[in-house]
């Protein structure tokens, strides 16, 4: 006899639940295979747990597409930073801006390389920070530094601030429909060996291929091992001729 398996995704968890509802409520009054608890209990549960699979690959495919937005916005971001402090890094070589000025920007005043850009949280630093150095240059006097206008800068810069907030709240909905969904997954499991249990049950004294057509028609996946003969209606003939076969025995009283 084949060996069975429970199923390992939400969909086969789906069918298996699926088939053994119906074929249970499509049963002959005189064939009950399944409690009526577990009949019951089966049929509630699918409905919880078809909603909450339909629930979590929207909030995921809704974090996914978010995601796609997001790291464009990043990339602009980043672009756009890297790029003003460069053009600043250049105004102070050619003296047309104080070195000292940097100081406004939070900037090394001793070196011209371009601080770390590679996180999100130095984005939101650094995008801050010469967002207010620019704007307090210029209330001191200074002229706005061009291409990029500190303006453009701080388009792109809140663009990526907001849609991080949005990600994060795509990301945070994700996570909690997945963590319902995995204990669901738990009580999927307990309610399906339940039903596997009380149909191979119901089926034991058939004949083996007999019992696996059976216990099929309830959802049972069933795996043949390696060199495993496969069961087929042969099977159960050959084994009824050796029942026939077979010498019986007469008690005499």
């Amino acid at each position: 006899m084949p060996y069975r398996r429970l199923p390992n995704t939400d969909q086969a968890r789906l069918r298996a639940l699926q088939q053994a509802v119906q074929r249970a409520s499509e049963a002959d009054f005189t064939e009950q295979v399944l409690s009526y608890k577990t009949f019951n209990e089966a049929q509630r549960f699918l409905r919880i747990y078809e909603t909450q699979v339909e629930q979590y690959h929207q909030t995921f495919q809704s974090k996914v597409s978010s995601n796609k937005r997001y790291k464009h916005n990043v990339q602009n971001a980043r672009l756009y930073i890297s790029h003003f402090i460069q053009v600043l890094n250049l105004a102070v070589i050619r003296g047309d801006i104080k070195k000292e000025h940097k100081e406004l920007y939070k900037l090394d005043t001793t070196t011209h390389i371009l601080p770390d850009l590679s996180s999100e949280e130095d984005l939101l630093v650094w995008g801050q920070n010469i967002i207010e150095g620019e704007m307090e240059r210029i209330k001191l006097g200074g002229l706005a530094i061009n291409c990029p206008n500190i303006n453009k800068v701080r388009v792109y810069y809140d663009i990526f601030k907001e849609q991080q907030i949005t990600q994060q709240l795509h990301k945070t909905n994700a996570n909690r429909n997945y963590e319902v969904l995995e204990a669901l997954r738990r009580e999927a499991d307990a309610i399906i060996l339940d039903i596997w249990n009380q149909v191979e049950q119901y089926y034991q004294m058939c004949l083996p291929y007999e019992k696996l057509r059976n216990c099929q028609q309830y959802g049972l996946i069933y795996y043949y091992r390696s060199n495993e003969k496969r069961l087929s209606q042969e099977t159960d003939k050959e084994i009824k001729r050796r029942e026939s076969l077979s010498p019986t025995i007469q008690f005499n009283n």
